[in-house]
């Protein structure tokens, strides 16, 4: 996820112009993002459970080890797309009141 769109975000909450256009592209580009997020989770996901399961077929360090980076980057990903949920809620609370 960009920094972009989380400055994007804020910036359209933030200011006096309320241009309803803007604002409804920045949520449908967070949405997409936030898709693309969990489709991510869902791949890693599936690699861990197929890392888990062959544990006792290779390497057991180097599994352990991308186990252990594989959960680092699900966890990120996770706070990414919570924290991205948040700031999409209240921009589109956002224009709700711009639309009233």
């Amino acid at each position: 996820m960009s920094a972009e769109l989380f400055e994007e975000i804020s910036a359209l909450i933030e200011a006096s112009d309320r241009d309803l256009d803007r604002i409804e592209r920045t949520l449908t580009d967070g949405y997409a993002a936030a898709l693309s997020l969990e489709a991510e989770k869902g791949r890693l996901e599936r690699r861990m459970t197929e890392v888990a399961r062959n544990l006792d077929q290779g390497d057991a360090h180097d599994m352990a080890r991308e186990l252990t980076a594989l959960a680092r980057r699900l966890d990120g990903n996770a706070d990414e797309l919570s924290v991205l949920r948040e700031r999409l809620g209240d921009l589109r609370r956002h224009a709700e009141t711009v639309r009233s």
